[in-house]
């Protein structure tokens, strides 16, 4: 997952990219980018690290120009350690590209040798963005043909983007010295949207960014369909693909997004609401409500779910993890071992809500496992007398391959698992999920329009229809993997959706 903005105005939009970047910081940390535009030519600056550490007077200085746009990058293929690969990406032909993405090209591989065989282009790095950046300025070269650029030529090289390009892609572009483009997959799996603000267009991963900064949410933009917003302000839009279908991530409501958005005409903060009153039906045939004391979240993101399920069974709600959000990185001196940070750097009890009480514990998912373990064991130390374990999620049993950062199947604790064999792993005294249907419906009921959801690490259904076993394996290959010293990015490590 990663955040992207672009914004076409009247004024300088440097500030007004950074300010909307720290709005989507929770969606990426490992790296920054802006690109402005000048008449025609783009001043960019990237940089690994978060953006208030990317960026600093000197460089934004550099970024004059009243167009441009940015990315908060999350790294889930090619190299995560190289500064090459932080966002935007640049081709100079035709006109001059710059392009952020979000999301996740299944077929990269294969275009990449289609690329360099058919297309003659050569691609310079890992990045399935930088494979996207070229099949889209290839198409656009073949709908031009030479001549003066159009947004019907603009919405051509889309539908020839989409003939190509498989998995998710939520994608904004600059055209030099024409205009701004944005465009989604024909599943609509990752989000984008779009509003406006005194004569100048906004386009953002979530809706939050539009309003944090000023501008009047509009509308999303639809699974397939194009927007090219011309350096006047104008906007011109056409939908690019001959089959789209609203099927977005379902992971967005549960952790991803923001609770404060709204995506796809539905409430983030009331879907999570939901899934804590799908979740308590859940519990109450599994753990008798009279035997639980106290309902607790593991922060952040389970809040909403937790406070909802506490009050449908009558329950007191405490906060009993408390959130260090200065977590630095381990630095590697001389002679040292590499130190893992514990969970317990991150997060801290508030013993007085544990001691003597059976708790139960909720979060928003569980994937590894590891961290669970551990918070459990922290409840059963600060005197907890029962520990329960609720998830707002199913079982996370599947790779995902659309642009989060899932675990390999086998590094998934759920992988193969019954509930008990989950429940014995992490140690609690019961284990309750929330089920595939019920997650579904708890989300899917807020927006009728809704064709349905990727749910593929929850149900192992791949909504764009064409992933194999081979797929997954291949692409597992080309997952960032961690290096010694790498700064701990696990998501108590990270100021998330509640916290951004």
């Amino acid at each position: 997952m990663c955040g992207i903005v672009g914004v076409v105005a009247q004024t300088p939009v440097n500030q007004l990219i950074y300010d909307a970047l720290l709005l989507l910081q929770h969606r990426g940390q490992d790296a920054a980018g802006i690109v402005t535009q000048q008449g025609r030519k783009f001043f960019m600056h990237k940089a690994k690290g978060m953006v208030r550490d990317v960026f600093r007077t000197r460089n934004m200085r550099a970024l004059p120009g009243n167009c441009g746009l940015g990315q908060a990058r999350y790294p889930t293929a090619g190299n995560a350690y190289s500064e090459e690969e932080a966002q935007p990406f640049y081709v100079n032909a035709p006109f001059g590209l710059v392009l952020v993405h979000n999301g996740n090209l299944t077929n990269a591989h294969a275009l990449k040798q289609e690329l360099f065989q058919t297309d003659h282009r050569h691609i310079n790095t890992e990045s399935d963005s930088e494979v996207l950046l070229n099949v889209l300025a290839h198409e656009l070269e073949k709908s031009t043909r030479g001549e003066p650029l159009k947004p019907a030529d603009v919405f051509a090289a889309v539908r020839g983007v989409h003939a190509r390009v498989k998995g998710s892609y939520a994608v904004v572009a600059l055209i030099a010295g024409h205009g701004l483009l944005a465009f989604r997959d024909p599943f609509g799996i990752r989000p984008l949207c779009i509003g406006r603000a005194d004569g100048s267009v906004m386009v953002a991963s979530e809706s939050v960014t539009l309003e944090g900064t000023g501008y009047h949410f509009e509308r999303d933009i639809a699974p397939g369909e194009a927007v090219f917003v011309d350096l006047a302000g104008e906007v011109h839009a056409a939908q690019c693909a001959d089959h789209a279908v609203l099927k977005p991530c379902i992971f967005e409501y549960v952790y991803l997004a923001r609770p404060d958005s709204t995506i796809n005409g539905v409430s983030v903060y009331q879907a999570r609401l939901n899934l804590g009153a799908s979740l308590a039906k859940r519990v109450i045939s599994t753990v008798p409500p009279n035997e639980i004391d106290v309902v607790i979240p593991i922060p952040e993101s389970s809040r909403p779910s937790a406070m909802e399920l506490a009050r449908l069974l009558g329950l007191p709600y405490r906060e009993g993890f408390v959130k260090n959000r200065y977590v630095g990185r381990t630095f590697i001196m001389p002679g040292q071992a590499v130190r893992k940070k514990s969970v317990r750097q991150k997060l801290n009890v508030i013993a007085s809500e544990f001691k003597g009480r059976n708790v139960l514990l909720v979060d928003d998912s569980i994937v590894r496992g590891t961290t669970s373990r551990e918070i459990v064991q922290m409840a059963r130390d600060a005197g907890a007398r029962k520990v329960y374990l609720a998830s707002a999620a199913p079982p996370v049993r599947y790779p995902n391959v659309y642009g989060i950062d899932m675990p390999t199947a086998g590094e998934l604790v759920a992988h193969d698992r019954t509930v008990e064999q989950v429940r014995e792993i992490i140690g609690c005294d019961a284990l309750i999920y929330q089920d595939v249907d019920g997650m579904k419906q708890a989300v899917g009921s807020l927006n009728t329009r809704l064709d349905g959801f990727d749910a593929s690490c929850f149900d192992g259904v791949y909504v764009t229809g064409d992933i194999t076993p081979q797929d997954i394996e291949r692409l597992n290959a080309g997952r960032p993997q961690s290096e010694e010293g790498q700064e701990d990015t696990s998501r108590l490590a990270l100021p998330n959706a509640q916290e951004a």
